[in-house]
């Protein structure tokens, strides 16, 4: 599982460094901050971040609300704005591009974690703890998001090796060898995951790509023996062409 990673868009230095400390020390992912718009484009493009704080006076001809724009316009991430202005004006500015949150310097960690936990709720409304219901707005297009220990974090499509159905739960296995546990039926889970998974038992669900061996009862993912169903055999054998 993955944390949130979050780009810092300052142009004081002082405010970014210790923004990114606290960052840090809640848990997420934090990327090298920049001052810039033109920086910030390159590092959304190249970094893909999850969430950005972007200060609204930068450095430079463009603002943290040319930069929203831009980002409503090419990212589907949530922002949030950092300022120590209080001009009617710019916050009525800023409030036209619809940012998640507004953070007001100087903040502290509190203030920090709130603006963070309302922006990622607002932006995926069914934000719930590991074990909630799987529903709409708890899967980006490559990951299911989990709040896990007051941080979110990012369990990605690529990473899940097989899940196993646990009751009422699915637990998510993944390539580091960890799992995740989820509120889901075996047919909910596999509607959300992309064609290379496939149901092998009315219990599991495997990644083929991490398939290492294949028989007529078990299929073996990184050491693990998957039974396979009698009823899922046929639909097996033709995805990999066998006999």
């Amino acid at each position: 599982m993955k944390p949130f990673k979050v780009l810092v868009v300052e142009d004081e230095f002082v405010v970014a460094m210790h923004l990114c400390d606290q960052l840090e020390d809640l848990g997420y992912d934090v990327l090298k901050s920049v001052t810039n718009y033109d920086d910030a484009v390159e590092r959304l493009m190249h970094d893909k971040p999850d969430i950005a704080i972007l200060d609204i006076k930068l450095l430079g001809n463009k603002t943290g609300i040319d930069l929203a724009k831009y980002i409503n316009d090419n990212f589907p991430i949530p922002f949030i704005f950092l300022t120590s202005l209080n001009e009617t004006r710019t916050f009525e500015q800023a409030k036209v591009v619809n940012p998640a949150a507004y953070l007001k310097k100087p903040f502290n960690r509190e203030d920090l974690y709130r603006s963070i936990e309302l922006a990622l709720y607002k932006f995926h409304p069914g934000l719930e703890t590991e074990g909630s219901q799987i529903g709409s707005d708890l899967a980006s297009k490559d990951a299911f998001i989990i709040r896990k220990n007051n941080l979110f974090s990012k369990v990605r499509f690529t990473e899940i090796t097989f899940a196993k159905s646990d009751h009422v739960y699915a637990q998510l296995y993944t390539a580091d060898e960890n799992n995740h546990l989820i509120r889901s039926s075996m047919t909910g889970l596999l509607d959300r995951l992309p064609e290379n998974f496939i149901r092998i038992h009315r219990s599991y669900i495997v990644n083929k790509n991490f398939i290492s061996d294949l028989t007529r009862q078990f299929v073996k993912i990184k050491g693990v023996k998957i039974p396979v169903g009698r009823s899922y055999l046929d639909k097996l054998q033709e995805t990999f062409n066998t006999d």
